[in-house]
């Protein structure tokens, strides 16, 4: 029998599925394995599980092995490489400046054996970079790609601290982003000012869909906003729902506002 084992590039990154081979792995422990980019120092995240080969792998290819468990010289390297995306970065901001290209440099990886450096940036529209390649690899003496990333990428690699005082949800553990509507701010009856529902980014927060299927699941009990119910104090229309307290805010026809529970509703008799 063999196993599979989880490995993560980044703190926050995607895991990726490898064969641990011969090596006896734990969550936690450093190792070096063989990507389609080269080799790359991973951490075991998710802990060996056993499969019989025929496992479907998800990617449509047969599963890599981890090479060997990360030494000394490999975490040696590792800093080696930071120092070099620092030099990098600098250098390509001030040819961005001179160039007077509108492309915003937010970060730069370096590939495991420093044979390859990834230059991230947004921007508006597409940017003709040519030039810029060219002077990079001629001062770096590298292979040299430019990556363009939306703004929620950029907000997931740079992080930060959201409205609510923590890390950026992106940045800790959302490890694939997924939609968000307008939409779901109003079925938890949010403020939709853009500025208090708006992330880092800009963009509508993440969070928004954390909680979004239980509240729709929640609001199936109640009455429709706008709609005229029957209660003790008399009819009335529906202006609120409170979904967390199961309760309902209602005007009544003498402009009266009183919020009650759903059982205390009367029923209209058929």
């Amino acid at each position: 029998m063999r196993k599979i084992v989880g490995i993560r590039f980044k703190p926050v990154g995607k895991v990726y599925d490898f064969d641990c081979g011969a090596f006896v792995l734990k969550q936690g422990d450093h190792v070096v394995v063989e990507t389609e980019q080269g080799f790359g120092l991973g951490t075991v995240v998710v802990p060996p599980s056993t499969y019989d080969g025929s496992f479907p792998e998800r990617s449509g290819k047969p599963l890599k092995k981890v090479f060997r468990l990360a030494t000394q010289v490999d975490f040696k390297q590792i800093e080696k490489n930071m120092q070099t995306e620092k030099s990098a970065y600098a250098y390509c901001l001030a040819s961005i400046k001179e160039l007077e290209l509108k492309m915003n440099l937010f970060s730069v990886e370096s590939s495991f054996d420093a044979s390859k450096l990834t230059f991230f940036f947004t921007s508006e529209n597409r940017v003709d970079f040519r030039q810029l390649v060219k002077m990079l690899v001629k001062k770096l003496g590298v292979r040299i790609e430019m990556r363009q990333v939306g703004i929620r990428n950029q907000a997931k690699m740079c992080g930060g601290v959201g409205r609510c005082g923590r890390e950026l949800c992106c940045s800790t553990f959302i490890d694939k982003f997924g939609p968000v509507s307008i939409r779901m701010a109003k079925e938890q009856g949010l403020s939709l000012n853009p500025t208090k529902i708006s992330g880092q980014c800009g963009r509508l927060m993440c969070c928004l869909t954390f909680e979004y299927d239980m509240y729709h699941t929640i609001k199936t009990h109640f009455p429709k906003i706008g709609k005229t119910i029957k209660t003790k104090g008399g009819k009335g229309k529906v202006i609120r729902h409170n979904p967390i307290c199961n309760r309902i805010t209602v005007r009544l026809d003498d402009g009266q506002e009183i919020e009650i529970g759903l059982d205390e509703m009367i029923k209209e008799d058929n």
